[in-house]
């Protein structure tokens, strides 16, 4: 980061990941917090950075602290954080929230002296064995404003500060706060209603969490944008985001034909809406998928409810559900097909969508199945969002992507 520039210097890992990078942002104008940022080749071939006891990234060392967990397998609150960091020095003040970046959290300290031993100590450290890493850097704020004491921010120089009203949230300056979890003394994690549903997902995956999913998320409306309006609907982007929760209602944004919100089921189903489809090609354009701001959409005339949708796919077989999770595919995954269909009929009801490579069909437990191989994620995917819950024969046909690399 060249703070005094406002500028980056950003290091693929090859030639041609730089090539396609530049190439991308040639036709698409990128913003960063919107402002429109440009992208060029620079004359360094290397990046260097400095050791990581003294100053890491080069960063001007700060009395405030901003920790980056990754790996976060379990809930990290205030009290937690506070246990880490306060052998360091008197902490002042902590904030935690959520970000693109994963679960962050700002911790000030009375002197920067403390920060700076806090940070040489704690670097890459864990704060459980084999999960929740600590990566700090030092953060340019002067001052962190608390406005609540509870478990995601305090402000340990007044503890008379009010909790957290309901509904608000407590931080919005810095984000929006994760974290809807309790810790016992013991140290054992006391879990809200969406703690169930982390663990489903943890066992689903063999024990711990998908890379890139935290399992701390409560926003459960995510933003959908760049979109084609020619091509989407809601019952579409239903089939699509249906595949990693239950869907409660979607709008698409008539002033913005090209925008949708969708509400899901819970934050842990959001979260993996947004991690699976950001950047996934559908109707010749790549989503947008991120969280949007509003904490749920408001039922009206121009939204469709789902909420009470059989085709919603969490209701019954959720930790099945979640261990199907995975970014889109080149191959789709058939069920609840009629005993006496062809592949024949297979293709001909998904050709339109683009090149089949190979089909097959299969019994399991007596339900004829199958699985169709297209040339490319952006075919399967459309097959999927206009084909699934279709007729066939007089079946309701159900479509998923698989993780089968062949047929």
């Amino acid at each position: 980061m060249l703070r005094a520039k406002n500028q980056a210097l950003i290091q693929m890992q090859d030639i041609p990941s730089a090539v396609n990078a530049l190439q991308f942002y040639a036709n698409v104008q990128p913003s960063i917090r919107g402002r429109n940022v440009y992208v060029q080749f620079s004359s360094h071939q290397e990046l260097t950075t400095m050791d990581q006891n003294t100053q890491g990234r080069g960063d001007e060392p700060n009395r405030i602290l901003l920790v980056t967990i990754h790996h976060m397998l379990y809930p990290i609150t205030v009290d937690v954080l506070h246990q880490v960091f306060s052998p360091h020095g008197f902490v002042e003040k902590i904030v935690t929230f959520q970000k693109s970046a994963g679960f962050q959290a700002l911790i000030q300290y009375q002197s920067r002296q403390s920060a700076v031993v806090a940070r040489t100590a704690l670097q890459g450290r864990n704060i459980y064995d084999g999960c929740c890493q600590l990566d700090i850097q030092y953060s340019n704020l002067d001052e962190l404003q608390v406005n609540y004491n509870n478990e995601r921010s305090r402000d340990f120089t007044n503890p008379n500060l009010p909790t957290e009203q309901k509904g608000r949230s407590s931080q919005p300056g810095y984000g929006d706060a994760g974290g809807m979890y309790a810790l016992q003394a013991t140290g054992r994690a006391v879990p809200f209603p969406q703690m169930a549903n982390a663990a489903a997902i943890a066992a689903a995956f063999g024990g711990g969490l998908p890379p890139g999913i935290s399992g701390t998320n409560d926003r459960c409306t995510v933003l959908v944008s760049n979109l084609n309006p020619d091509r989407i609907d809601e019952d579409k982007l239903f089939n699509l985001f249906s595949l990693y929760g239950n869907i409660v209602r979607i709008k698409l944004l008539r002033n913005k034909p090209d925008h949708a919100l969708i509400q899901m089921g819970d934050g842990l189903q959001a979260e993996l809406a947004v991690n699976f489809l950001k950047g996934a090609m559908l109707f010749e354009k790549p989503m947008e998928v991120n969280f949007s701001k509003h904490p749920n959409i408001t039922q009206g005339a121009d939204t469709h409810e789902y909420i009470n949708s059989n085709l919603n796919r969490f209701n019954r077989n959720a930790q099945k559900n979640y261990r199907y999770c995975c970014s889109p595919t080149k191959m789709i995954h058939l069920s609840t097909l009629p005993q006496d269909l062809t592949e024949e009929e297979i293709v001909s009801h998904l050709e339109e969508h683009g090149t089949i490579v190979n089909t097959k069909l299969f019994e399991m437990n007596g339900k004829k199945q199958a699985l169709v191989l297209f040339e490319t994620e952006e075919q399967a995917t459309e097959a999927l969002v206009c084909k699934h819950a279709t007729s066939v024969s007089g079946s309701i046909i159900r479509i998923s992507f698989s993780q089968l690399q062949a047929i």
